[in-house]
């Protein structure tokens, strides 16, 4: 089958934009973190990208049937990985979700383990072979995605578990999902939702998921972020301000990570934040293209996976920035620092293309 396959397939559209929304992301990283103790972060960045770009081509030439047949020892590996975390993880805000590795890198499970639930789900959902979707498939399905999940949870890392829940819908929805099924889901979940809240969540977490309905409630604690955020994009205008007090005093915490669109908002106004949106949807609808030419069931349930994780991402990131989400801690992808967060996406983006350069193999 090998031969077959050639970069003249390769979906280089699809790349260049890509490469476009990291180019604004590093431009943005390097001016919000010029003057303060995160200089020289944009480097780092452009390092994860390049070793991203690497892993993504070396991930196109695989064979996805071949790595779907060996998914079942990578889920173990990933359950495994995320039980180190929980062991020996580094605790920083409270909050065990990193393993030091040599040389002084982080290395986040939880971020990669969202590339095995997507090659999970498609295997799990290209083997029912299109039959009607029963409770025991439906249960099935739900522990695939709901163990790895609850050990996130226990890190806990809120904003992570929650990325995960794309994927386990859309391989439902796209799995056959009947609308019975769904009602008596929504219902339970509606039953499960205020034990959780009491038993589950953390204080601060319950005050993340409130604070964005009314920031001025607590404008130095919960609600800061929120506020600032507002602050920033709002002070962009229509073109954006030079003097981005926010960012640039300060003011905007962590703006070249979580926060990075205000930040982006704020230096470059309405314009340029719908300009990035653009590039995003451009991706989008570049990933959902690939999608409907797939050769096959489990290919269209790879890329739809990927689809389903980078728009919660955008969705959640977005809102999150205008008030209009809590605050998760979901990054933004391609744009936000961070070397699991990149390196995440480009080994999806090089399983979107892996699919892609095999869909006129036989």
């Amino acid at each position: 089958m090998s031969r077959y396959i050639s970069y003249r397939d390769f979906d280089w559209v699809l790349l260049g934009f890509v490469l476009a929304i990291c180019a604004v992301g590093v431009g943005e990283i390097y001016s919000a973190t010029e003057h303060t103790k995160f200089a020289g972060s944009h480097i780092k960045q452009i390092y994860w990208i390049l070793g991203g770009l690497a892993a993504m081509f070396v991930v196109s030439l695989a064979n996805y049937h071949a790595i779907l047949e060996q998914i079942h020892w990578m889920y173990i590996v990933s359950l495994a990985s995320l039980f180190a975390v929980l062991l020996f993880g580094q605790k920083y805000l409270g909050a065990r979700r990193w393993i030091k590795m040599p040389g002084g890198a982080h290395f986040q499970p939880s971020e990669w383990v969202k590339l095995i639930l997507i090659l999970a789900v498609a295997k799990y959902f290209a083997d029912l072979q299109q039959r009607d979707l029963s409770w025991p498939d439906f249960l099935k399905a739900g522990a695939i995605v709901g163990f790895p999940m609850l050990l996130v949870l226990a890190q806990p890392d809120l904003g992570t578990a929650l990325t995960y829940l794309p994927v386990a819908i859309m391989g439902l929805f796209l799995g056959g999902l009947h609308w019975k099924q769904a009602l008596v889901v929504a219902l339970i979940l509606g039953l499960l939702l205020p034990i959780a809240w009491v038993k589950v969540l953390k204080p601060y977490q319950k005050e993340r998921l409130t604070s964005f309905r009314d920031p001025d409630a607590d404008r130095q604690g919960s609600g800061y972020q929120v506020n600032q955020s507002l602050i920033a994009v709002g002070s962009g205008g229509i073109w954006g301000s030079r003097q981005g007090s926010q960012t640039h005093l300060a003011f905007l915490p962590v703006p070249q990570t979580d926060f990075i669109f205000a930040a982006f908002a704020e230096a470059h106004g309405f314009v340029g934040a719908l300009g990035v949106l653009l590039l995003y949807f451009i991706v989008l609808m570049r990933l959902t293209q690939n999608a409907q030419t797939a050769p096959d069931r489990a290919g269209a349930f790879l890329v739809m996976g990927v689809v389903a994780v980078l728009s919660f991402h955008i969705l959640v990131n977005v809102g999150m920035v205008v008030g209009f989400m809590p605050v998760t801690g979901i990054p933004l992808p391609l744009m936000s620092y961070g070397g699991s967060s990149v390196l995440f996406m480009f080994l999806a983006l090089g399983i979107v293309m892996n699919v892609r350069m095999r869909r006129f193999v036989n």
